[in-house]
């Protein structure tokens, strides 16, 4: 038995059963790491190995006089959530060397529950890309085909977990980059309603749009991280002070009597043909099933993306203001004057994308142009929330491709800002609404590469996401019969 194939309800039958301990668990993963990092590089920072076997003994010692359901279970943690005493970096020069003081409120909901973090996961630099190839410190590859990428910006989460470097892991979604890349890698990806897990902690980048969200094996599992991490906290102002659900009451093998809407925008130009027939196939197999699947029209492609660009690129100025080379982070040594030290600083210290839409915010907000491009940027953006709010007047949940694309090779897109921003189309409207949505591994294609669905569902009804996503799950067995092979 390789316990790392195990998903993490089937780790927690066995320590129940006492059939494993967290040792062995937490042991296979380090082998696993030590295997097949260096191959992946999903990590930044890997956790010091005594510490986290002695973490696991610990657990096991717990578990003899009654434990936590998740005790001693090992995680992954995306590299831009604040964790006490261990780096948290974006990926950046800018935050090198940078030691929270303090954990993310999601961090500290799985130190209480017991888990045990492996490390934290590479991702593009402060969350800006699409491919975790604008990392500073170097390129995350896809498992199933190190020439490609596993998306982004949480390509280290998802290439980790399909991997086997860790059974589940926190991302972060502001366009897409927890659902993009699990379809990428074939793994589940949920970004949960806005609002639904807290955001303290988690180095902003555009802060109406930010969401933490898990990324795991298959839809049980993405229920229990869920169940740990979401619920109201008072030093998030965002935080919505909604009733405690336990998602895993959802997960029944029946969608009859659901009503999915079936948008033919979304499978029309711009969708690779596999991917439009992996879709086709996927909304058949629900009406298989009994759910009344019909097509509908959402006509906001276009305007989501140019409204989210100018949202996102507007607050990730402001956010990133606070990184000036005074406070904390990087600072230029070539100075004469306070002047060249925020220029220097801020030169040295951010990437390409990051300037870029450093850039192009600063330019939506100056005078002039605020009204021109923010001011009509937030009118559209309600506009797209009352169309959804409309086709959720009739409807349960939304089904459309989660990428337009399978992943793309290394190098691909990374020249071409356009092209790499429109891999987006699929993803971005649902943040801008502010919803829920889960990509869920289908197929793969004729290069076997995964291809993933997504289902989109309204304000705080995740449960109706996890649903169908477990019935649809039950009939592919996605993981029962494919693999990554870390094809070279």
């Amino acid at each position: 038995m390789d316990i790392t194939e195990l998903t993490v309800h089937e780790l927690i039958e066995k320590l129940d059963k006492k059939e494993i301990t967290s040792e062995e668990i937490v042991k296979s993963y380090l082998d696993r790491i030590d295997e097949k990092e260096k191959d992946v590089q999903a990590f930044v920072t890997v956790e010091d190995k005594e510490k986290v076997i002695d973490e696991a003994k610990k657990a096991d010692e717990k578990m003899k006089s009654g434990r936590t359901p998740l005790e001693g279970i090992p995680v992954g943690i995306k590299d831009n959530m604040c964790t006490k005493g261990v780096k948290t970096t974006c990926s950046s020069k800018m935050l090198e060397n940078f030691v929270a003081p303090y954990d993310a409120t999601v961090v500290e909901k799985l130190k209480e529950n017991g888990m045990i973090s492996l490390g934290k996961l590479n991702m593009d630099e402060f969350a800006m890309g699409g491919s975790t190839e604008y990392s500073y410190f170097h390129k995350t590859y896809n498992p199933w085909d190190l020439n490609r990428v596993p998306g982004g910006s949480s390509g280290g989460s998802a290439a980790a977990v399909a991997a086997n470097l860790v059974p589940w892991a926190l991302g972060s979604d502001t366009g897409g980059s927890i659902r993009q890349p699990a379809s990428l890698c074939g793994v589940v990806g949920l970004k949960p309603t806005y609002g639904l897990v807290s955001r303290y902690g988690l180095v902003a980048f555009a802060s109406s749009l930010d969401q933490i969200g898990p990324l795991t094996k298959d839809v049980t599992d993405a229920a229990i991280l869920l169940n740990v991490i979401a619920g109201h906290d008072k030093k998030d102002t965002t935080s919505e002070n909604i009733d405690k659900k336990d998602y895993t009451k959802a997960l029944k093998n029946d969608v009859k009597g659901m009503k999915i809407a079936l948008p033919k925008e979304f499978i029309g130009e711009g969708i690779n043909e596999e991917v439009k027939k992996a879709i086709l196939d996927a909304a058949e197999k629900f009406k298989e099933l009994g759910a009344e699947v019909e097509e509908c029209s959402l006509d906001i492609g276009k305007q989501a993306l140019a409204t989210y660009y100018i949202i996102a690129c507007a607050e990730a100025s402001s956010n990133l203001g606070r990184f000036d080379g005074i406070r904390y982070g990087y600072r230029s040594e070539k100075y004469d004057n306070l002047k060249d030290i925020y220029k220097n600083s801020r030169s040295e210290g951010f990437g390409p994308e990051v300037k870029r839409r450093i850039i192009l915010g600063t330019y939506v907000l100056s005078s002039g142009y605020y009204d021109a491009y923010y001011k009509k940027a937030q009118k559209v953006r309600t506009v797209i929330k009352k169309q959804y709010e409309d086709l959720f007047k009739k409807y349960d949940l939304i089904l459309t491709p989660t990428s337009p694309t399978v992943a793309f090779k290394i190098g691909e897109k990374s020249s071409n800002p356009l092209e790499m921003y429109l891999a987006d189309i699929c993803t971005v409207p649902v943040n801008i609404a502010g919803l829920p949505g889960m990509n869920i591994p289908y197929t793969i294609d004729s290069n076997k590469m995964p291809i993933g669905v997504q289902l989109i569902g309204s304000y705080f009804e995740e449960e109706k996401i996890f649903r169908a996503a477990y019935t649809l799950e039950q009939v592919t067995k996605f993981r029962e019969k494919y693999k990554p092979e870390f094809r070279k």
